[in-house]
């Protein structure tokens, strides 16, 4: 969450002097380093070499992409829950929470990074925040009205990433809705009396 804040800050205070310019820069690399480090100590400690990384492949996502570290908090949810024996959400509904606070931190960082881009580029139709914003919102939601679109290769590249992973959620939660509507039924049609 430090990393997190520390690059929305730097990001969105475009008026920011250069001293807390430099600790949110500070902090974010810190960050970024306590990742490397983390990930370095559990790939030495697990002893599997090469399948760590094909097994802990969100690891190894998140420290290429630090933006997308807010996606481990799920992990550490439910690693949490299952420790202190609390009981846990039914599948279904493990699903959709997930993919709900997913969309949100994903969103916000994807919002963060194509503003970052795009906000001072020739061309650009994404001049506030609250632009990339809608941008997230519409390209998440798979909508995609193109009144705000990117113009910059990178942004065109993370833009890439949000369109996979809107795809990806959508998928998830659709798809989970309607196993979940399907057992309904069924254990509908269990109950009927015979005949009925």
């Amino acid at each position: 969450m430090a990393f997190l804040a520390a690059y929305a800050t730097r990001v969105l205070a475009h008026g920011l002097p250069d001293g807390p310019r430099a600790l949110c820069l500070a902090v974010t690399l810190a960050a970024w380093a306590m990742f490397a480090v983390d990930y370095a100590v559990r790939w030495r400690l697990s002893g599997q070499r090469l399948r760590f990384v094909r097994t802990h492949w969100l690891d190894t996502l998140v420290l290429i992409l630090p933006l997308l570290r807010p996606l481990r908090v799920v992990k550490v949810y439910e690693a949490v829950q299952h420790r202190h024996g609390r009981p846990r959400l039914a599948l279904h509904a493990r699903v959709i929470v997930y993919a709900g606070l997913s969309t949100l931190l994903l969103g916000f960082t994807g919002a963060l990074a194509v503003y970052q881009q795009e906000h001072g580029a020739p061309g650009t139709t994404m001049r506030t925040f609250g632009d990339a914003v809608w941008w997230t919102c519409a390209t998440l939601a798979t909508v995609g009205y193109g009144d705000v679109a990117p113009v910059t290769p990178l942004g065109r590249l993370i833009a890439v990433g949000v369109m996979a992973i809107g795809l990806a959620l959508l998928g998830a939660v659709t798809g989970t809705f309607a196993s979940w509507l399907l057992q309904v039924f069924a254990r509908e049609d269990d109950e009927r009396p015979p005949g009925s």
